[in-house]
């Protein structure tokens, strides 16, 4: 498995700590986002989907969601249309059980890190909104 070195630093305490092998961080983070809900609706076609409106630093977009651990007010990093993610899948302005959906809100192992897909990556409240991802989890210094 990888992951961030500064990550892992934040986490563990250890003085000895020291990186085995380091590599190029996963690529695909070019056009994602720190994102906000500022909203959640019941999608009207869908049981299981929801439409959030959603902060992304100077416009809102409305994304069609099928997490169930989203809430209003939660920081989440959000793919923007454009966006190539690591795993391959390339975000597209798209329309879901008749809803039109302009982005994607992210769970870890859509980004590259890790396995987890039990819902949403959930980022610290204190994340600026329309801050780039990648600066977010240290990877442009």
């Amino acid at each position: 498995m990888k992951f961030l070195f500064d990550w892992l630093k934040n986490i563990l305490s250890s003085e000895k700590l020291v990186a085995k092998e380091t590599g190029k961080p996963a690529i695909g983070f070019e056009n994602v986002v720190v994102g906000r809900i500022l909203e959640i609706q019941k999608h009207p076609n869908a049981d299981r989907l929801q439409i959030t409106k959603t902060d992304v630093g100077g416009e809102i977009l409305q994304i069609v969601c099928g997490a169930k651990n989203i809430e209003v007010g939660q920081k989440v990093p959000v793919a923007l249309v454009g966006a190539k993610l690591p795993n391959g899948l390339e975000i597209r302005e798209t329309q879901i059980r008749g809803e039109k959906s302009f982005g994607m809100l992210c769970a870890k192992d859509e980004l590259g890190l890790g396995d987890d897909h039990s819902g949403i990556f959930i980022l610290d409240k204190n994340a600026e909104v329309g801050m780039k991802f990648a600066k977010y989890i240290n990877l442009n210094k």
